[in-house]
């Protein structure tokens, strides 16, 4: 007798009965899911068609099944991209139209005509899409449509699907954001213990539009209960507090901004001013011709190096460097040294030179201003708070100074030309016996300032437009840091330059840019009034 094979069908192909089992599962789950959450033809019609509250209503439902594909079609009607063509429904692109409800390809009429979306309909389509788009495997996606959320109108439909993504997210930022958005639709509720829970998670935002949200609520007819009522008062006190704190926060960072651009555009100026007691009305123009270094720089890589364009600042640094300080001491060598000892004839011919390098400039490039633009790893800011971004190219200029304030300080104090530099400035006369070529260390101090000033305009370049007259708006707070940090300090540059970018950026809170310059400069004539040699001198004789 032959022996039959017992063994099932599947294990005779070699496929695993377990195996099998969970491919049937996730097979089965896939078809079952787009059964039951597929936005269906007849749910495209209902979004479109009938009153206001109807289709809202069709549109909480289709919020309710969380199916985030459903975002697509709401995109296309909040687009316009919905006609109604009599008794059809048609989605119409660039590719043609198709029927909603039987997926066929079709041409409109010339009777079709686009769905009216009243401001209430199209807000409610911006926060379904927000809130579908909570389930996206996209981080940033999430973010977006949290933050989008923050602040609207209160929905209970969208809580539901809120609460799911608030309870799979795995993101601390948006799992708070959410926290937030789910208080605020809370804030409605009915159960009083609900509200003031929500209350009191509000309180930790410092979004503006929570704020106003909540103030809302206390008015008239929005919340009747008392202890609810101290509670919602109690978060907007808390959230003004911090609104405030972080206004402040964001005042001194720019204020620490400004005083690191004051602080390299005054760094050169330090040591030729304090070397020389040369007054170069044209250090502005050193600070500019940087800036169109950059410029430079990056056309040629746009040009020439298209693949690494995100890198052509890191080339524009030397480039302005060297180049400015070949100026500065070609301008040192022509001009400046016959002119020693007599510095309302300096401050003139710099006056003059600045008037030629301008002109020079819109000969060579025109009197419009250039574009120059951001790396990509230098766009966008870190966001701190609601009302707090601190901006990647501000922190760089921030990083940047600091960075070319401790290599001076490293050549100043640790080379040989630093020591003749600091010779020459404590006592030219001794330092001329003691064999120092003083002519030298004046052209290299002269060069060395001016590329400092280059360095200066390539972090200008950054933030602001890059023109001819880019350098006039720096010229006179670089002298005024100079005075009143102290001449040929750089320590005092330090102080100088951070204590008015911020004193500025305060001032100009609260009484206007025009104001706080004039403020700023009534500041510096009491003080140099009071203390003439500045935040810091030298310690010791010196000989003029």
């Amino acid at each position: 007798m032959l022996q039959t094979n017992t063994f099932p069908k599947h294990e005779c192909l070699g496929i695993h009965p377990a195996v099998r089992f969970f491919a049937m599962l996730f097979v089965s789950l896939i078809f079952s899911g787009n059964q039951a959450w597929a936005l269906t033809g007849a749910e495209k019609v209902a979004l479109v068609r009938g009153e206001s509250e109807q289709r809202l209503q069709m549109l909480d439902k289709v919020l309710a099944q969380g199916d985030v594909t459903a975002t697509v079609y709401l995109q296309q009607l909040l687009d316009d991209a919905v006609r109604l063509d009599g008794d059809k429904v048609l989605i119409v692109t660039d590719e043609g139209a198709t029927n909603v409800m039987t997926g066929e390809r079709t041409k409109p009429s010339e009777a079709a005509e686009e769905v009216i979306n009243n401001n209430r309909i199209q807000s409610e389509l911006e926060a379904s899409i927000a809130t579908l788009n909570l389930l996206s495997q996209d981080a940033s996606v999430r973010l977006a449509a949290a933050q989008k959320l923050q602040g609207t109108e209160a929905n209970s439909s969208r809580l539901l699907l809120i609460a799911k993504a608030e309870k799979v997210e795995t993101d601390g930022k948006i799992r708070a954001l959410l926290q937030q958005v789910r208080a605020s639709i809370e804030l409605t509720s009915d159960n009083k213990a609900t509200r003031l829970a929500a209350a009191a998670t509000l309180a930790a935002s410092s979004n503006s539009s929570i704020k106003q949200m909540l103030s809302s609520r206390l008015a008239a007819d929005g919340e009747t209960d008392a202890e609810v009522k101290a509670a919602i008062t109690q978060a907007l006190k808390k959230i003004d507090r911090d609104l405030a704190t972080f206004e402040l926060l964001g005042q001194v960072f720019t204020g620490i901004s400004l005083g690191s651009i004051l602080l390299l555009a005054a760094l050169g100026l330090a040591v030729t001013y304090g070397l020389m007691g040369v007054i170069n009305m044209a250090h502005g123009e050193m600070m500019m011709i940087g800036a169109y270094a950059t410029f430079l720089v990056q056309n040629l890589f746009l040009k020439y190096l298209p693949a690494h364009f995100q890198w052509y600042l890191l080339a524009a640094i030397p480039a302005a460097f060297l180049l400015t300080a070949l100026v500065g001491i070609l301008i040192e060598r022509s001009v400046l040294r016959s002119l020693y000892g007599r510095p309302l004839e300096t401050l003139l011919a710099t006056w003059g030179i600045s008037l030629i390098l301008m002109q020079s400039v819109r000969s060579l490039f025109g009197a419009q201003n250039v574009q120059v633009e951001n790396p990509a790893w230098m766009s966008g800011g870190i966001e701190v708070a609601a009302n707090l971004v601190l901006p990647y190219n501000r922190i760089f200029i921030i990083a940047f100074a600091a960075l070319v304030l401790v290599m001076m300080w490293l050549m100043i104090s640790k080379t040989r030309l630093g020591l003749f530099i600091r010779a020459v400035t404590q006592n030219r006369g001794m330092a001329s016996c003691s064999g120092v070529n003083t002519s030298k260390v004046d052209a290299l101090a002269f060069g060395l300032g001016s590329g400092i000033a280059g360095l200066a305009g390539v972090a200008l370049s950054q933030i602001g437009n890059v023109g001819p007259a880019l350098g006039q708006s720096y010229i006179v707070d670089s002298f005024m840091v100079v005075v009143l940090g102290g001449v040929g300090q750089l320590a005092g540059a330090v102080y100088a330059a951070l204590g008015l970018g911020i004193l500025s950026k305060f001032f100009e809170g609260m009484a206007g840019a025009v104001l706080a310059k004039i403020l700023i400069l009534v500041i510096v004539i009491i003080f140099i009034q009071k203390r003439p040699q500045g935040l810091f001198a030298f310690k010791g004789r010196v000989i003029d």
